[in-house]
């Protein structure tokens, strides 16, 4: 479960959002929509702990995996590198043949060994989809999961909210594309 009450959040003299009450269960995913600069990122990072909301608070029950609007991987590790590090940092660990399996479905079994810089958008962001295939976290919070990447990969990605909410986990997506399966909820921000 992943519950938010009451959030408020403020920067410098702009109110994003005021009173923000949500909550998500196993099984479920929440939509969160709005215009640029509407506080869908800061809402969030809010979420998974990373940025304190002025008022209201965040209950959550189990693990979260948390990824931004950028990839979040370094330009001088391979794919692979990049792929390993990031479970590795969350104490995720992974065999050798489980990995060329998630590079292999996200596409990028030719490319595991070619440094991150060399790789276009849509394949930096396939390394987060790889992520998503091994990392168990059952909440996931993740924001705009779908930029750069073509129709396949955003097929792919699908796949695999509906295979975690499937197996109970849960989500919350800042996103500005309609997907499925349908969320049960959408959380509109600066409406």
């Amino acid at each position: 479960m992943l519950e938010g009450r009451g959030l408020s959040c403020a920067r410098g003299f702009a109110t994003l959002f005021r009173e923000v009450t949500f909550q998500v269960n196993a099984g479920e995913w929440l939509a969160v929509r709005g215009p640029n600069g509407s506080g869908k990122t800061t809402l969030l990072r809010c979420a998974a702990g990373l940025t304190r909301a002025d008022k209201g608070h965040i209950t959550r029950d189990g693990a979260l995996l948390y990824s931004g609007h950028l990839p979040g991987i370094k330009d001088d590790l391979t794919t692979e590198e990049n792929l390993k590090s990031a479970l590795s940092l969350r104490g995720v660990k992974v065999d050798q043949p489980a990995i060329a399996d998630a590079l292999a479905r996200a596409g990028l079994v030719k490319r595991r060994q070619l440094a991150a810089r060399r790789l276009s958008a849509g394949q930096r962001r396939r390394i987060g989809l790889a992520r998503l295939m091994l990392d168990p976290s059952p909440i996931w919070v993740l924001d705009e999961p779908l930029t750069a990447l073509d129709d396949e990969g955003q097929a792919l990605f699908t796949q695999l909210l509906s295979r975690h909410l499937d197996r109970g986990g849960l989500a919350v997506l800042a996103t500005h594309h309609d997907l499925s399966p349908s969320p049960a909820r959408v959380l509109r921000m600066g409406a």
